[in-house]
């Protein structure tokens, strides 16, 4: 066991806390930093906004149509079964390493630190493009909200509205990240309720009053295989459900602010993926079939249709207050993304594996917030806005880039927790899969890893340039290439004195509390 972590910097009050997670959390050598005050549904809904079916469909719905047409609703359910087998795999050992920080956290107390660096720096690479495209992709729906009309109610935003917009929702998801958990927990509730309005009120209408199109149309592809066949085009259309199902690990990233995490944060992911992944088919299928003209959007001649199956639908009225209710969700989704990014750059930092250390492990006393690592993680995105602002086509290259990160680094865990077992690991929290979790490791490892190579497979056509067709493998193997260098030439791991590697015998210690707290009680 390394020694203990350095006392916190004197605070204007006691975090609140209960003593049992607070007894937890220094049996797994830190001290209680952070007030815990994210409810069970609190923390459901931060990785729901987090996750964001609202925002996903909107963004992928025209994507799939004219990738593979009307059967690309069947990826977000073949990917939903996938990510549910993570989020059991990470249920179990969130369980049992209830830490700020995830999934670092749990690498490095599966593996070592040198595993945990590296897969931090694939995730925080990752979370910090998911900031950065989840508020540059808002855009066009604020100009649609302030600029559309009844005649044109899709607007496309220009380079520089675009600038300006990212800058100012994440400017205002900043601030309110800033007054703490209890802000974060509120918006996220609120975020989550726009989501089911937007999703379920919004769908089901769609569904029952204003349906253009017979429900076989799921099962035509409308022409999309082209010469090559369908298969292709199909496969292709994977990234509808690929791009979708990632965030249910934030709910991990603040486990110290929330009360009886090992129970309730297992729960939280799994709610996270099965709630968001219907909520998303409800979403797709009510728009699809209310369509007025289905074969231009699968043409592609239509590019931005939800707007404009609004309008045909409900009016202008109903129209804009959709796209109010789509707004919440990527301002909800950016901040969430932003806390998750933040509580994992401190977790890095209090175990001295972060460059300035010292400044990003600090807590804010009034609101205990890691401020200093809050406004880190922000710095890129903004750089990021430029860039685009210079080069809009290379938005959707990012975001290529950003979900191939993401689940690399998810399976960087899975495997992990796939080398313990194999080792005699028993996860020893409140909550576990028992028998079952070794199968489930497999299968999750399995699905993960071909879940990578439908992220990396080249896309476009022939006469597509190389770089844009391998831009998701590129971007990858870039940034994998730059952690690696600095991992060994850097060898921050030996800064550390931080427990890693202890999954057994912090498995072995739990089992021994919990059998000494049963003979007292009996």
């Amino acid at each position: 066991m390394a020694a203990p972590e350095k006392a916190a910097a004197p605070a204007t009050a006691a975090p609140a806390s209960s003593a049992e997670d607070a007894e937890l959390l220094a049996a797994l050598g830190y001290e209680q930093r952070f007030d815990r005050k994210v409810s069970l549904w609190g923390n459901f809904a931060l990785g729901f906004v987090y996750l964001s079916p609202l925002v996903g469909v909107v963004s992928l719905f025209a994507i799939g149509l004219s990738t593979a047409g009307p059967p690309s609703i069947f990826w977000i359910v073949v990917i939903g079964v996938g990510q549910l087998l993570v989020a059991l795999v990470f249920g179990e050992v969130v369980s049992q390493f209830p830490l700020a920080g995830g999934l670092y956290q749990w690498s490095r107390r599966l593996w070592n630190g040198r595993y945990a660096w590296f897969t931090a720096w694939t995730y925080i690479s990752c979370i910090t493009i998911g900031i950065t495209s989840t508020a540059l992709f808002s855009s066009d729906f604020v100009a649609s909200l302030f600029g559309g009309t009844a005649a044109q109610p899709g607007v496309s935003s220009t380079p520089g509205q675009r600038l300006v917009i990212a800058l100012a929702v994440t400017a205002f998801c900043l601030v309110c990240n800033a007054f703490g958990t209890r802000v974060l927990a509120l918006i996220s509730k609120i975020g989550l309720a726009a989501e089911l309005i937007g999703i379920v009120l919004v769908g089901l209408y769609l569904l029952v009053f204003q349906r253009h199109n017979p429900v076989s149309v799921f099962f035509d592809g409308m022409g999309t295989g082209g010469a090559g066949g369908y298969f292709g085009a199909f496969m292709a259309a994977s990234l509808v459900g690929l791009f979708l199902y990632y965030g249910f690990e934030a709910c991990g990233e603040v486990a110290e602010e929330v009360p009886n995490p090992a129970r309730s944060i297992p729960r939280a992911m799994q709610l996270t993926v099965v709630v968001g992944g219907l909520a998303a088919i409800l979403a797709f299928a009510g728009y699809a079939l209310a369509a007025p003209d289905l074969t231009a959007i699968v043409s592609g001649a239509d590019t931005n249709p939800i707007p404009a199956i609004l309008q045909n639908s409900i009016g202008t009225v109903g129209t804009k207050l959709v796209l109010v209710v789509t707004l919440t969700s990527f301002i909800a989704g950016v901040l969430s993304q932003q806390a998750a990014a933040s509580r994992i750059v401190f977790s890095f930092a209090r175990d001295d594996m972060f460059p300035g250390s010292r400044v990003f492990s600090q807590v804010s006393r009034r609101h205990r917030v890691p401020v200093n690592a809050l406004l880190a993680v922000n710095v890129v995105p903004v750089l990021i806005f430029v860039f685009v602002y210079f080069s809009p086509d290379s938005l959707v290259r990012i975001a290529a880039f950003q979900v191939l990160a993401g689940y690399a680094a998810f399976q960087l865990v899975v495997l992990a927790a796939l080398r313990m077992r194999l080792r005699g690991w028993r996860p020893a929290g409140a909550w576990s899969l028992g028998r079952y979790g070794l199968v489930v490791n497999i299968a999750a490892l399995v699905y993960g890893v071909l879940a990578m190579v439908l992220l990396a497979a080249p896309t476009g056509d022939a006469d597509t340039p190389f770089v844009d067709r391998w831009i998701a493998l590129i971007g990858f193997l870039v940034v994998s290439a730059v952690g690696l260098v600095y991992l060994l030439a850097a060898k921050p791991e030996r800064k550390s004195t931080a427990p890693e590697g202890d999954a057994l015998e912090v498995a072995a210690r739990l089992r021994a509390r919990a059998t000494a707290k049963e003979g007292i009680g009996s």
